[in-house]
């Protein structure tokens, strides 16, 4: 087993929290963060009020590999997806034209989403055990910086926001993924 991964027990206990519509924070490529089951709107909107953020903004969601993702994706943006598996898998959130199936609380006010096939060992784990993707935002309110620890977790949101901590290390400590347009090739930030 990798060392830097938790137990397959702590593993299959976060995919019990996800599925019962759960928020589960834990380490990603570059904060702490916090997923949910992005199919479950009473979860996302559980986070989006967790983080005091506008719904308007839109969420990022990840997965363990690109097909995940690929449902999300409009199926007439072909040109788009290959670029961005192409970056994949890696710290790069991208930006890609959304399916009209999409749910409004992942995509918020855009006619996009937020892609990311995750290079972090513990975050694709959880993608993999959950069985899809999982919405993955940063552990913060909104405007303020993101939490770096377990500890900062129940500092800022309280010991029963948050319903389970699963743990784990950054790979790259303090920086937050790229972003990218992958229609225009802007990069957003990073």
């Amino acid at each position: 087993m990798n060392p830097t991964l938790p137990s397959t027990h702590r593993l299959a206990r976060a995919v019990r929290v996800l599925r019962a519509g759960g928020v589960v924070a834990h380490a990603t490529e570059g904060v702490w963060g916090l997923s949910c089951d992005p199919l479950q709107p009473e979860a996302v909107l559980r986070v989006i009020e967790l983080k005091r953020r506008d719904p308007a903004q839109g969420l990022i969601v990840v997965g363990a590999e690109p097909d995940d993702l690929a449902p999300f994706v409009d199926p007439g943006a072909t040109d788009a997806w290959h670029a961005a598996v192409a970056f994949w898998p890696a710290p790069v959130t991208c930006l890609l034209p959304a399916h009209d199936d999409t749910p409004w609380w992942l995509t918020g006010d855009h006619d996009t989403i937020a892609l990311r096939q995750t290079d972090h060992a513990l975050t694709a784990a959880l993608s993999r055990t959950f069985g899809g993707p999982l919405v993955s935002t940063s552990a913060n309110l909104s405007g303020h910086p993101p939490a770096r620890s377990a500890w900062q977790i129940r500092a800022r949101f309280g010991s029963s926001a948050v319903d389970f901590i699963l743990g784990g290390l950054p790979d790259h400590p303090g920086t937050p993924s790229q972003i990218r347009d992958m229609v225009s090739g802007h990069i957003l930030r990073g």
